[in-house]
């Protein structure tokens, strides 16, 4: 045992020196590790309790079945299999025993961070059930199947090598248009970055405001209108909203040029004239979600420092303003890595979808990436339907130049919240000058953004504010229906945002259920009064209808 804990620790060191390498779509190798030092008391704490827990491991096998405690290893076929199950359970210490050197290095917090990721993510990958010869499931499965498993497993590898991803999923089942991103619409502009999609009205009238959502541009829009009864979309349609959405162009060859700038003023600020064109509204609403809350921000910058304020109310959903706080991507950024990146590809490129799809689900390894191949090639296996994880596996491109703008700019510099120090399509940033209505939410076990991220913006933005804190993750939190009737949020009414996020948790009252009845009438507040709702798509004579939702450019593969 103390063998394998030593080459864990060895693999682990060797995975922290190469950690932004290969699969994650990164550069190897910036520059020597940093020193790492241990105090010699915490050293010979960790070996002691090492042997402690190996010696009560050791005593439980003779003496009765281990319980193992963990999701990978339950099940009769892991309980009738003493062998297996002593692999995983010395497995297990191995795993705790190298976290706890981890956590007793003596280094700098970026150091210690990047160390945890490295020995998490060699744990995962040398887990006893990734192993045939080790996962009793798999192995009782090919006796009772007589081999049939295995051979649908290398069915499977080989599908999954002709796709160039890991399946999550039936793709199969799938097709967009078809049964996802079905709400009835129609695609009313387009030019070299987006189309342009209006929303069929379900309501006799609505609001004269209408309402625009901008999407990240790093996935699919359609995550945001899966299927009718957890569709964003549709639920904005519902509530009376003229609901207009940009549907992001997934970049080829022509756009590998294309900058941040471009994606401010030919696709954001774009979108948001030819809304208010189309409607013929003085003044709209906006949304935008992640990095589309950031270029949604960033427009709106521009143009008020232009004098211009064609947004009304602002709402962010799981947005970074602030990059102060970026969770565990930060371990991914420092001034080496975006050299390479810039080098690489700031002057023309593409940053590839795969790549990118591939470095997130590596940030939870055993529910993304593991779990299928154990699933589909060790059991032969095939996903269930499950339209999130279609969406999730529908990968787009980056083109380089706007790509490395986004890492210097806000991840490595945090320069969007610094007022006057970005200059973007020629004019100074200062969010101070966005003093608009803004409801920002935020979701509780978001590892892409903390929750500390979400709630940063309160900070910086001058308007009346809004903060809604929902449970689950990044995606999860975000697409929780009422009429699911799951999970809650938290709200505060006294008006106060204090400058740590624990702090307003405290004063903060729990809801159940969905965060969209609250969002929504806010909304309301701030849509303008109702009237009669458009008979037809675009505008007479000058936006017609190009072709119906969900339109060309969400089809395109990456």
């Amino acid at each position: 045992m103390q063998g394998s804990l030593r080459e864990g620790w060895t693999k682990a060191l060797e995975q922290f020196q190469n950690f932004d390498a290969g699969e994650l779509g990164l550069p190897a190798g910036q520059g020597a590790v940093p020193q790492i030092r241990f105090e010699p008391q915490q050293l010979q704490e960790v070996h002691q309790g090492y042997l402690k827990e190996a010696a009560e491991l050791w005593n439980q096998s003779l003496q009765s079945s281990l319980s193992l405690g963990d999701r990978r290893f339950k099940g009769e076929a892991w309980e009738r299999n003493p062998m297996a199950s002593f692999a995983a359970a010395v497995y297990l210490l191995n795993a705790r025993t190298l976290m706890s050197l981890a956590e007793a290095a003596e280094t700098d917090a970026k150091t210690k961070a990047r160390l945890r990721f490295a020995v998490e993510q060699w744990a995962a990958a040398s887990a006893p059930s990734n192993f045939l010869a080790f996962n009793a499931e798999a192995l009782t499965k090919a006796v009772a199947t007589k081999g049939e498993s295995l051979a649908r497993g290398v069915q499977n590898v080989l599908t999954d090598m002709r796709q160039g991803h890991v399946s999550m999923t039936d793709e199969s089942l799938f097709e967009v248009g078809k049964n996802v991103a079905t709400t009835e619409g129609a695609v009313v502009f387009e030019n070299a970055f987006f189309q342009l999609i209006e929303y069929k009205p379900l309501t006799a009238k609505v609001h004269e405001r209408p309402f625009l959502l901008v999407p990240p541009c790093i996935n699919k829009f359609y995550i945001l209108d899966l299927q009718p009864a957890n569709s964003f979309i549709r639920y904005a349609v519902s509530q009376g909203m003229r609901t207009f959405v940009v549907s992001w162009r997934n970049p080829d060859a022509s756009m590998e040029k294309a900058t941040w700038d471009d994606y401010i003023e030919q696709a954001a600020i774009k979108a948001i004239a030819t809304v208010q064109d189309i409607s013929g509204a003085k003044q709209i609403n906006a949304l935008g979600f992640c990095v589309g809350g950031t270029i949604l921000t960033t427009a709106l910058a521009v143009l008020a420092a232009r004098g211009q304020k064609p947004v009304a109310a602002l709402t962010l959903l799981t947005t970074l303003i602030d990059f102060s706080d970026t969770g565990i991507l930060d371990v991914f950024v420092d001034e080496g890595v975006v050299k390479f990146r810039e080098m690489q590809m700031g002057k023309g490129g593409m940053m590839k979808g795969q790549d990118m799809a591939s470095t997130f689900s590596f940030l939870r390894p055993n529910d993304l990436v593991w779990n299928y191949v154990v699933g589909n090639y060790l059991k032969g296996e095939t996903p269930p339907p499950f339209d999130l994880l279609y969406w999730n596996s529908d990968s787009t491109n980056l083109p380089g130049p706007f790509y490395t703008w986004y890492l210097r700019h806000t991840y490595l510099q945090n320069e969007l919240v610094k007022p006057g120090k970005l200059t973007v399509c020629g004019e100074k940033i200062d969010l101070r000058k966005l003093d608009i209505p803004v409801y920002v939410y935020g979701s509780r076990e978001d590892h892409i953004v903390p929750i500390a991220g979400s709630y940063a913006s309160t900070q910086h933005l001058p308007g009346e504010r809004r903060f809604v804190m929902g449970s689950s993750g990044h995606i999860a939190g975000v697409i929780n229906p009422p009429a699911a009737n799951k999970r809650s949020h938290w709200l505060r009414e006294d008006g106060q945002f204090p400058k740590n996020v624990q702090d307003w948790i405290a004063g903060a009252t729990e809801k159940p259920g969905s965060w969209w009845t609250d969002w929504s009438a806010w909304l309301t507040r701030h849509a303008g009064k109702q009237i009669a709702a458009p008979k037809s798509y675009g505008k007479a004579g000058k936006y017609k209808a190009i072709e119906p939702a969900p339109g060309r450019y969400v089809k395109a593969k990456a």
